[in-house]
């Protein structure tokens, strides 16, 4: 048997994915509290990922666009905004490992092939969220700007509070939907596949772009913190100086009616 050379090609979408809608669109696909599995008339196989990201393998372009547009019309997703490959080589007899950024294992098993379409699939929703952080700093960095030249920040609080609203929504969800830190029951059934899963994490840099993220959000939300106490400092002077005026007010008010 000769090799076989595997490719898997992840799509992510801003919207998440509920396994049980997806199952309804696919009534012949597999389904397991982590993921969905489809296996593809044309060739290929299918995996369904609910934090919004979907992995084939070894799929045409073109089976790989009916899918898609099944599951658009269903869903009434926007266009994909992520997409990442990977290449794996399977053949008899070979050393398990990472080589020239290729995966060669002895043989892929269907717990294999789910191991790695999972690792490609948290790479796709990765670098989503990581555009998303990104955003949010460069928007933090805005407002310190603003901030530096003004030296104050608007009276209205309002867009402050979304944005923090913001920063722990995706913060919270990159905690609950990517499961970084958890191994795949498949792992621990398959030992060979143990140190495999941990290269596997290693080459796409899973845990460090995770602590990345980690600490992007956390400093967002600590300078949001600052800005906004600046805010509510600014608020706090401008009620004294408001309660300071109706006092004299009142005062110059009084003075008159005893002349």
């Amino acid at each position: 048997m000769s090799e076989h050379i595997h490719t898997f090609h992840a799509t992510a979408f801003v919207e998440n994915l509920p396994l049980k809608e997806v199952a309804a669109i696919f009534p012949k696909a597999r389904v397991s509290p982590r993921q969905l599995g489809l296996s593809i008339p044309e060739g290929g196989e299918a995996y369904f990922y609910p934090f919004g990201a979907v992995v084939f393998l070894d799929a045409s372009g073109a089976a790989r666009e009916s899918v898609l547009n099944r599951l658009r019309r269903s869903r009434r997703l926007t266009a994909e905004v992520v997409m990442e490959d990977f290449t794996l080589r399977e053949e008899p007899g070979a050393t398990m490992g990472f080589s020239d950024g290729t995966l060669s294992l002895d043989v892929l098993t269907n717990g294999r092939a789910e191991i790695v379409a999972l690792t490609v699939a948290q790479s796709a929703a990765m670098e989503y969220y990581e555009r998303i952080v990104d955003q949010l700093f460069v928007r933090l960095q805005d407002i310190a700007a603003r901030l530096e030249v003004r030296g104050t920040v608007p009276l209205i609080t309002r867009p402050l509070h979304r944005f923090i609203a913001k920063s722990i929504s995706t913060r919270g969800e990159v905690l609950s939907v990517l499961h970084l830190l958890d191994k795949p029951d498949e792992v621990w059934e398959d030992p060979k596949m143990d140190s495999i899963y941990a290269d596997l994490r290693a080459e796409l840099d899973l845990s460090d772009r995770y602590d990345i993220l980690e600490s992007k959000l956390r400093a967002v939300q600590e300078g949001l913190s600052l800005v906004l106490d600046v805010a509510r400092d600014r608020r706090l002077v401008l009620l004294e100086l408001a309660v300071v005026l109706l006092i004299v007010m009142e005062v110059v008010l009084s003075l008159l009616r005893w002349r």
